[in-house]
């Protein structure tokens, strides 16, 4: 459940970012960035490095206001950062000892959808019924040629 659970609040966090129309949820998931690069603020789990990796998400955040591949750098930076904390015993959440576990596998899904250009769940089945409704036309006319 600690590798299961993790991809399923991904796929929930894409899921409702659907809900959130364009332009606004390439600008949220950009603050959702920042506010990702400073999660950890607080914790001094790697000492000042907590202060120069805030920094650089800030730039990824600002960057990400304009480009979903920027969306997709943050959240994979902030997996590497993940596994920094959790492999020094200092989690996003200290009541959680696998919190950064999880965040770690969390974020990749989350990254994985902004590399896609962060499309709504209803453009993308939208886009996978026509795909599959243009291949039926295509087999149909393959077939009714051949008799």
């Amino acid at each position: 459940m600690n590798y299961v659970i993790p991809v399923l609040v991904g796929v929930a966090y894409v899921c409702l970012n659907s809900f959130v129309p364009e332009p606004h949820r390439l600008r949220f998931n950009a603050v959702m960035i920042a506010g990702a690069g400073a999660a950890y603020l607080s914790s001094g789990g790697v000492g000042m490095w907590e202060l120069a990796f805030t920094a650089l998400m800030t730039f990824v955040a600002y960057r990400a206001l304009t480009s979903y591949t920027f969306v997709g750098i943050g959240w994979l930076l902030h997996t590497c950062w993940d596994v920094v904390h959790h492999v020094k015993g200092t989690p996003i959440l200290p009541e959680l000892a696998h919190s950064s576990l999880g965040c770690a596998i969390c974020d990749p899904v989350i990254a994985l959808w902004a590399f896609g250009g962060g499309p709504s769940v209803q453009s993308v089945l939208a886009r996978v019924r026509r795909s599959k409704s243009a291949g039926s036309i295509g087999s149909s006319r393959a077939s009714t040629e051949a008799r």
